[in-house]
């Protein structure tokens, strides 16, 4: 079975409507349900042109595989991934590609439980570029202390907190940051929501739309 959308349909989707789409996919992936599919026919029927419905930002970690978390196929998605979700210019620039010019209606920025470049940040650990990578996570490390000293790493309710802040901050910096993308979200044409993975059961944990 297929489900690459078609010019069609993602010309009548809006932005709600791919938010259940991608409900419904992890529903089928946490039942065990997911859809069959023939990926080498996805890739010859998509080879000519594509009518994505969504791009999702997710973080790199290798258990953190978003065609499969959403059960999309070829065609349906685009996927950027970087260490902790993070935001920078490039990410910026492909997303405003991936809907004003392709046609995508929903942005995605997925966290994860357990995610290493957070437990980082909270723990201010330093190594090469990966140091300035981290210090784009800290906002929500110091917005979680309060003021205060991090716990650190060890403390997982903490880094919970920071994954789920780190988020929010990552969806503000779409709409803050390109006014290209504020201009389909005043239009109604796109959202942006935040989610966060539970990789133990699964489960995507929606946070509120913007």
């Amino acid at each position: 079975m297929s489900t690459i959308p078609t010019t069609e349909i993602q010309s009548a989707a809006t932005p709600s409507d791919v938010l259940e789409r991608l409900r419904a996919g992890n529903e089928r992936f946490v039942a065990g349900t997911t859809i069959e599919r023939d990926l080498l026919a996805e890739a010859q029927a998509t080879a000519g042109g594509q009518s994505p419905l969504t791009a999702v930002l997710s973080c790199i970690d290798s258990r953190v595989i978003v065609e499969a978390l959403f059960d999309v196929g070829l065609g349906e998605a685009f996927v950027a991934r970087t260490a902790g979700n993070v935001v920078d210019d490039d990410v910026i620039g492909g997303f405003e590609f991936a809907t004003e010019l392709a046609g995508a209606r929903l942005i995605v920025v997925l966290g994860h439980s357990e995610c290493g470049a957070v437990k980082g940040a909270c723990d201010g650990a330093e190594l090469g570029n990966l140091t300035q990578l981290l210090a784009k996570i800290t906002p929500a490390v110091e917005a979680e202390s309060h003021g205060g000293a991090s716990p650190g790493s060890g403390d997982s309710a903490f880094v919970q907190r920071v994954v789920d802040t780190n988020v929010t901050n990552s969806v503000a910096a779409f709409s803050d940051r390109s006014d290209v993308l504020t201009a389909r979200i005043e239009a109604g044409d796109l959202m942006i929501v935040g989610a966060t993975y539970d990789l133990a059961s699964g489960t995507v944990t929606w946070h509120d739309p913007s």
